[in-house]
């Protein structure tokens, strides 16, 4: 009996499924750890290029720029759980900044009161964002890509194309203060995402805004109000894209029209390469933290490299591509050899 047993192993058809099911657990770890082991060689490569990098002064420096993406793209997250594209957060970033920035020098209103105006302001543009996408089915991208075009206009309106500037103050401390010498913004990002984390995953509203963004009809169905969760996730874009606004004209002591331009690939790129952790092909903030660090980590990395600005743009979309066609190969192979 054991001859026989034996004999079956070694035969070429056992040793095809072994080798199959040897090369099934490689993609499957490639799929879903594809993504964070960028990150990891990332974080090898730069130490062992400089040795600025890899000190405590420079990773808190890390995580203190990943801090107003995080936020950005923990917002964008939502809309895209939902299976809705907002193209303009980053105009609200802008004019949530230039808001905030002028409500203290040309209203003089309290930082605090302006803060709330700014993020109220957000959070409205949020909910025009979802009521043109939920009510009057305008598909979302041209709706916000038409939204953005006009907060772009109202920018220039409010500020005459020039920055508004402000002194050093307790506004300013909100992006450049520290508890503990941890950066407030690093707090703040990290409390932001800690929320959205648990709304997504262990709230009636996250289960809700994912079964609309996996299947409308069969949501809607169900019983799930779409066009009211389709409404919240854009609100909470919207809110932490002026949130966003608030700590980066805090940081640079000045609201200018397009200061939150580049947050706009940024983002996408956190977001998109984030889907690709851990879950096949779904968004979700932890994969979007780890975007976040990939995309910082590469543009902090090559700038303590001395490279210049070009280079780190062709550096930054090469991993997005790399990384996400990584994963979106490998699980495609494994598809096709689950199918055999």
């Amino acid at each position: 009996m054991e001859g026989t047993i034996e004999q079956a192993a070694k035969s070429p058809a056992a040793q095809g499924a072994a080798a199959r099911g040897g090369a099934q657990r490689v993609l499957v770890l490639t799929g879903r750890y594809g993504t964070p082991g960028v990150l990891v060689l990332l974080l090898i490569g730069f130490t062992a290029a400089g040795p600025t990098f890899l000190t405590g002064q420079n990773l808190l420096n890390i995580l203190n720029q990943s801090a107003t993406l995080a936020v950005v793209a923990g917002g964008l997250t939502l809309p895209l759980v939902a299976g809705k594209f907002d193209l303009s957060f980053a105009a609200v970033v802008s004019l949530s900044g230039i808001l905030a920035v002028g409500f203290l020098e040309r209203g003089g209103l309290p930082w605090f009161a302006a803060i709330l105006l700014a993020l109220a302001a957000a959070g409205i543009i949020g909910l025009v964002n979802g009521l043109l996408v939920a009510q009057l089915r305008i598909d979302p991208i041209v709706a916000t890509l038409g939204t953005s075009t006009m907060l772009l206009g109202l920018n220039y309106a409010y500020s005459s194309g020039t920055p508004i500037t402000l002194d050093s103050g307790p506004f300013t401390e909100i992006a450049r203060g520290s508890v503990l010498g941890v950066p407030a913004p690093v707090i703040l990002a990290a409390a932001v995402l800690g929320g959205l984390w648990v709304a997504l995953n262990f709230t009636l509203l996250g289960h809700h805004m994912r079964a609309v963004g996996t299947n409308q009809v069969a949501a809607r169905m169900a019983g799930v109000r779409v066009a009211r969760i389709t409404v919240i996730a854009f609100v909470i874009c919207g809110l932490c894209a002026g949130l966003a606004g608030v700590l980066l004209s805090a940081r640079i002591g000045s609201g200018q029209v397009t200061a939150g331009d580049g947050y706009l690939l940024n983002a996408f790129a956190a977001v998109f390469l984030g889907a690709s952790v851990v879950r096949d092909g779904e968004f979700h903030i932890v994969g979007t933290l780890v975007g976040v660090l990939i995309v910082t980590v590469t543009f902090n990395g090559l700038s303590l490299l001395g490279a210049e600005s070009y280079v780190q743009f062709l550096f930054q979309g090469g991993i997005l591509v790399a990384a996400t066609a990584l994963s979106s190969t490998s699980r495609r192979m494994l598809l096709d050899s689950a199918r055999r």
